[in-house]
């Protein structure tokens, strides 16, 4: 299963700003729409200010979200939220995932609910180097899958709960102990902005971690392609590792 990321929603304004702006007399030249995400966040840097209409100097988007960064003023940033769907990631990065915590909120395929006799497993990146231990490693990521399913099927004593639903519970805990961190899962993800952009700054460019440097590398394409201003400071590089993402110095830009 390859790794996937599915933009599901973003940031979408509404008729209120315009109002607000109508009632305090207020004129907003926006140089064009750059995306509602992206004049979201202008919008909250300009309220901080109130710097509408006499006030109002910079008239690129693109300019006013590179000066708030560069300023170090993104709190404003925390407003636009982005929804990725993520598919085909190992639940051993989904571990790691979910202790980003601040500004994220996480929604997974839930192993007590649905079965995984059918589960995939994400093969560690450089174990080709191996033959002997790819091999080896592959018979056994099948015989946990197999087991998994002898133990969803074996007869218990014991009556666990006071459902159906209940007692698959029980049966899916006792089998699902037995599957590995590279069984593959599937998470819905919101995030704002501003814990986006941390997320790419921390977990982006591991050198020991390939298979975060992937994920990092697929949640910028997707963002940088719906808001482009607002992560217009990450570039991707490849290595001999694969391919990174990182924030170069404002001088090499």
């Amino acid at each position: 299963m390859t790794l996937r990321v599915y933009l599901i929603s973003t940031a979408s304004l509404q008729s209120g700003l315009q109002q607000f702006l109508s009632d305090r007399a207020l004129t907003w030249d926006r140089g064009g729409f750059a995306g509602d995400a992206e004049d979201l966040v202008e919008a909250a840097g300009r309220i901080c200010y109130l710097s509408f209409g006499a006030r109002q100097f910079r008239k690129s988007n693109a300019e006013y979200i590179d000066n708030l960064i560069a300023q170090g003023h993104e709190s404003v940033l925390e407003h636009a939220n982005f929804t990725l769907l993520i598919d085909g990631i190992s639940r051993s990065l989904s571990h790691q995932l979910v202790r980003h915590r601040i500004g994220f909120a996480y929604s997974q395929l839930s192993q007590q609910y649905k079965d995984e006799l059918d589960a995939h497993f994400v093969e560690p990146p450089g174990l080709e180097g191996n033959p002997d231990a790819l091999n080896r490693w592959r018979w056994f990521m099948q015989e946990a899958r197999t087991l998994y399913g002898e133990l969803l099927n074996a007869s218990y004593s014991t009556d666990v709960g006071s459902s159906k639903r209940e007692r698959h519970r029980w049966i899916r805990n006792i089998a699902r102990s037995v599957l590995p961190n590279a069984t593959t899962t599937t998470l819905m993800i919101t995030g704002n902005a501003r814990a986006w952009r941390h997320l790419l700054d921390v977990r982006g460019n591991i050198e020991g971690d390939h298979e975060m440097r992937e994920y990092c590398a697929e949640v910028f394409r997707t963002l940088s392609a719906v808001a482009p201003s607002l992560f217009a400071d990450y570039e991707l590089v490849s290595d001999v590792l694969g391919v990174a993402v990182r924030k170069p110095s404002r001088t090499d830009r």
